[in-house]
């Protein structure tokens, strides 16, 4: 007879991004115990977050609470607590929050990455990032803020100062928000700021490589180049940003370039996690074995972002992206709930892409390469397939066709956090 009494091992995940919630939906409920930390108290959609930034989705078309999630299906069974991870002992096997202690038999760590400002840490005071969907809001409320006051203005220097937009970094999250800044400049302003001239709108991205778009062909490079080029975007490669000070951006070659707004999507690195026993490796992240053990520490895991797997394919890791986290936590639950730890990871690359605006996209799939309307299209699919929720997919299936056929959208609203009254919680 089987022993029914027996306590089930404690799994406890940091993050519930990409690979934790897909490694909580795979594990077995019925052997484990599972509670999920994480800060918000909702997942999001970070490759639309550049849409929340340029008010073509609302934040709640791409946020899905957890609470929601954890009450059914693949998800039920398991248990939230909202806190940010302050520090993870793994002798003791506990993790401590801002607000409680939990002990753990088995640790998952899928709290992904973060902004990477290469050392220039001033940066962060001074440049908008859009790695979480607060920081896509506030970048959002910037813009419509700098259009409001340029209507507002007849000084053709200050107008030109708040119109300068700065976008660093050419991955896909730089060329997409340069791409939909374009968009709005060539679209947008002739119909709603008719007293702005997209004359005085200046957008230029700025890329430390000689590419865009450096994990994706060729092809794909230069057709996403010819493409902001046609969004009236300023493309300059082969530059760094060295300082960011009153309004100027300052290049490795001390040239400067005029910047009322600066985005930052240059780079990401592991976020810091104060764990007893181990540091993180090369870019913040913990290195790990084939099955993403955390070597050295007993029954830690690492999955995501966070997560550093050299193999031969990959010698620097896997890439920091939305499949790789997935699959991680899919192969490593199967590992958990079989008990035997005989299923590598294994990376099946489905393809890469990126959209920078309408009819205007590129994708390199396993089997072909796409650009234009046929790559924008199958971008639109695997993002709306991939988005939690068949309400959440309704939503923003119906203001793409709305945005799509009209130029125009309802999203566009200033909106600015009132002061709260005073109290003890801390939010």
């Amino acid at each position: 007879m089987m022993d029914t009494t027996k306590r089930k091992k404690h799994i406890v995940i940091i993050g519930g991004g990409f690979a934790g919630l897909n490694f909580l939906k795979q594990i077995d409920k019925k052997q484990f115990d599972v509670t999920l930390i994480d800060r918000n108290n909702y997942h999001s959609f970070p490759p639309l977050f550049y849409q929340i930034a340029s008010s073509g989705l609302e934040p709640g078309s791409i946020c899905f609470p957890f609470r929601r999630e954890l009450r059914k299906g693949k998800g039920r069974g398991a248990t939230y607590r909202l806190g940010e991870v302050k520090s993870i002992e793994t002798v003791n096997m506990t993790v401590t929050t801002q607000y409680e202690t939990i002990s753990y038999d088995i640790l998952i760590i899928a709290c992904g990455a973060t902004n990477n400002f290469f050392g220039n840490s001033d940066l962060i005071n001074t440049v908008f990032t859009i790695k979480r969907a607060s920081e896509a809001m506030r970048c959002r409320n910037e813009i419509l803020y700098r259009l409001e006051q340029a209507s507002l203005s007849d000084d053709p220097a200050y107008r030109r100062k708040l119109l300068s937009f700065v976008v660093v970094g050419g991955g896909p999250s730089g060329v997409e928000v340069a791409g939909a800044l374009g968009e709005m400049k060539r679209y947008i302003l002739p119909r709603e700021y008719k007293g702005i001239s997209p004359e005085e709108v200046s957008i230029k991205l700025i890329e430390g490589s000689d590419r865009l778009l450096g994990a994706m062909s060729y092809k794909s490079q230069s057709d996403a180049k010819d493409y902001l080029q046609r969004l009236l975007v300023e493309v300059h490669l082969n530059h760094h940003l060295t300082d960011y000070t009153d309004g100027v951006v300052t290049l490795e070659d001390n040239s400067h370039i005029d910047a009322g707004m600066v985005i930052w999507t240059a780079g990401i690195t592991g976020v810091h996690l104060d764990m007893t026993g181990v540091n993180p490796g090369p870019g913040g992240r913990y290195e790990v074995d084939k099955f993403n053990r955390i070597a050295g520490i007993r029954n830690v895991y690492a999955i995501g972002d966070i997560a550093l797997m050299v193999t031969d394919e990959y010698p620097k890791g896997h890439p920091q992206l939305a499949q790789v986290a997935i699959q991680q936590g899919h192969t490593l639950a199967r590992n958990l709930n079989s008990g035997n730890f005989t299923e590598e990871f294994r990376y099946k690359n489905r393809g890469t892409m990126a959209t920078v605006g309408r009819n205007l996209a590129v994708a390199d799939l396993r089997s072909c390469h796409l650009s234009g309307f046929p790559a924008w299209i199958a971008w639109m699919f695997v993002h709306l397939i991939s988005i939690l929720g068949m309400r959440n997919k309704i939503t923003v299936l119906i203001d793409w066709i709305w945005a799509y056929f009209s130029y125009g959208t309802s999203l566009r609203l200033l909106l600015r956090m009132s002061r709260n009254p005073q109290h003890k919680a801390d939010y």
